[in-house]
């Protein structure tokens, strides 16, 4: 073997070119904040696996898609397993993404000379999303269809361009036969080789310009001085493997154990129905990652959703390009920058509230949600009782809980009778309120009788 090895070095020169990359220095206080690109380049190599093996068994047809999902999860050898593998590595790349770029702003890696890295690291950024996102339609569920289908609706508002990149996407006029062969193509060919690509970009550039030290408070980076400052600095570093990398190895290892664990003992995501145009009473739901956006489009004002949809992504996206360049220089300290502090903090706080909300989606009725619990009923006869009949058949159930069961859509009406009377709760029926729809010409007095009697019915006990 060591001949062998001695005999590929001599021909690859695999020692000169590998051995000078692993070992080069990094600052002595490279801590636990550097494991995430590390982690992030692992979770990537796992989607890939993991990928490839689908692919050998996944049928990119809608009259197929569906169907093979269904029997790599129930029928493949260690199908589930793959499948949930590659379904949680994809949450867990987009964490590790996120944790990673929001290490680097608010530590102000950004700045001279890291400028490129740090654009190349944005259009990561951007890449991994985009697999996350093609990745929801190739499951050809219901859910995956109308999240695209949404989608693309919000990106055709855009002048001029917006209903020609919907088209070139989508591949037509609508999401289809042709939209799954498309995003096909994107999520195992397209982006992954721009990943790829990307990759050993920003890897260069953080060997070309070294890994950054730790900010210090009143240390300030100066263009004119920094070179010279961080080259001193290496000199007395440690080098990176093995001093500093097995803090990666370790890390990388435990987000793969949490990964494989969690596709054997949980499992991939239930297919939600397979896609049918046809079905327009249906609640699409984006991977969790996607949810906060949602949300967001959901609860602003109708005025404002263009305003958002446009101008919100090309905004961010101008003002996070131009940062290392308007701000070269400075202090790199979070504690001297409290505006990255305040912008980091806002944004999970955004999406700490607005992802449970995107989630369970409490602005749509849940459609075909089944009868109330036979609990409801007990106790009850007469008007009453058949209040409970009535408020199933027109759709009160799907916006209101009772009991644990039904939509959030409209407050819970489990004691709804200690907070309104037999009056108010007529009132609000016929007349509505907010969004809730006026119920006076769509249901019978007797039938209104009957609910009322039902919910005046619901008193703490």
């Amino acid at each position: 073997m060591k001949r062998l090895f001695a005999f590929l070095d001599d021909r690859l020169g695999l020692s000169s070119a590998i051995v000078p990359i692993v070992t080069h220095p990094v600052p002595r206080d490279v801590n636990w904040w550097y494991v995430f690109g590390s982690a992030s380049l692992v979770a990537f190599m796992m989607q890939v696996i993991t990928g490839v093996a689908l692919a050998f068994i996944y049928v990119p047809a809608p009259s197929a898609a569906y169907d093979s999902l269904q029997f790599i999860t129930s029928q493949q050898v260690l199908g589930s397993v793959v499948r949930g593998i590659h379904y949680f590595g994809a949450s867990a790349m987009v964490i590790l993404v996120g944790i990673h770029a929001i290490q680097v702003f608010l530590m102000g890696v950004y700045k001279f000379p890291r400028e490129m890295t740090w654009v190349v690291g944005l259009l990561l950024l951007v890449l991994t999303l985009g697999m996350a996102f093609t990745g929801q339609l190739l499951r050809y569920d219901q859910d995956g269809y109308w999240s695209v289908f949404v989608f693309s609706e919000m990106v055709g508002r855009t002048p001029v361009v917006g209903w020609p990149i919907v088209q070139a996407l989508i591949a037509g006029q609508t999401v289809g036969g042709g939209t799954l062969t498309r995003f096909y193509a994107l999520h195992v060919f397209v982006i992954p080789a721009l990943l790829f690509v990307f990759i050993g970009t920003h890897l260069y550039l953080v060997l070309r310009h070294g890994i950054s030290e730790m900010p210090r408070t009143g240390v300030p980076v100066d263009p004119r001085t920094y070179r010279a400052r961080y080259h001193r600095m290496v000199e007395n570093g440690i080098p990176f493997w093995p001093d500093a990398a097995w803090k990666d190895m370790l890390f990388t290892c435990a987000v793969g154990v949490v990964v494989v664990a969690l596709a054997v003992f949980v499992g991939p995501p239930t297919l939600n129905g397979p896609a049918d145009p046809t079905q327009i009473n249906t609640n699409p739901r984006p991977d969790w990652y996607f949810a906060w956006i949602f949300a967001v489009l959901a609860l602003m004002p109708p005025g404002l959703e263009n305003y958002v949809i446009l101008g919100g992504p090309l905004l961010i996206g101008v003002v996070l390009l131009a940062l290392p360049f308007v701000a070269p220089g400075g202090e790199r300290a979070p504690s001297r920058r409290p505006w990255a502090i305040a912008a980091v903090g806002f944004l999970l706080l955004a999406m700490a509230t607005l992802t449970p909300l995107g989630i369970q989606s409490p602005w749509s009725p849940i459609i075909d949600i089944g009868p109330l619990p036979p609990s409801v009923g007990q106790g009850l006869s007469g008007s009453a009782l058949q209040g409970v009949t009535v408020f199933q058949t027109k759709g009160c159930h799907s916006c209101h809980q009772i009991n644990g069961s039904g939509g959030l859509k409209g407050p819970e009406l489990t004691y709804v009778a200690d907070r309104m009377t037999p009056q108010e709760i007529t009132i609000r029926i016929i007349a509505g309120r907010n969004d809730m729809p006026a119920f006076g010409g769509n249901i019978s007095t007797d039938e209104l009788t009957q609910v009322v009697d039902f919910l005046a019915t619901r008193k703490m006990p």
